[in-house]
């Protein structure tokens, strides 16, 4: 359950992020931003991936720079459903769902399946020798 808080309060931070740097994005309170990322999530789980197979021969032959697009569609979808949250256009979306993204992959490399803070540890291994 913390790893689920966590992740939540990631995801909103993301958006705030998104709405405070674009100019096309709108989240008007506290309220609807944690909605907003709930839904994220959900929209993520069960929306995304549907998208992703139905968009894949153009995924492909963009070398995967689609999936951009299928992100701000997803960020989009939320904004439709969640009252207090708007977006301008596909371009916001898009941008937004970039800063989302890459808020949440910079916090998961401290942030583990439980919700606890990790670091990473250097191990070293001695008495062993690698030949080439």
């Amino acid at each position: 359950m913390r790893g689920f808080v966590v992740r939540l309060l990631i995801a909103a931070l993301g958006l705030w992020i998104a709405d405070q740097l674009l100019p096309g994005i709108t989240i008007t309170g506290t309220g609807a931003l944690i909605v907003s990322a709930l839904v994220l999530g959900v929209v993520n789980a069960i929306i995304r991936p549907i998208l992703v197979v139905l968009t894949l021969p153009l995924t492909l032959l963009t070398l995967g720079l689609f999936l951009l697009v299928v992100n701000g569609l997803s960020l989009e979808v939320v904004a439709w459903l969640v009252p207090g949250f708007h977006i301008a256009g596909l371009w916001p979306a898009t941008l937004g769902a970039v800063i989302v993204s890459v808020m949440s992959w910079v916090a998961s490399a401290f942030v583990g399946g439980s919700g606890r803070s990790e670091r990473m540890k250097r191990v070293e291994v001695t008495g062993r020798r690698i030949d080439g």
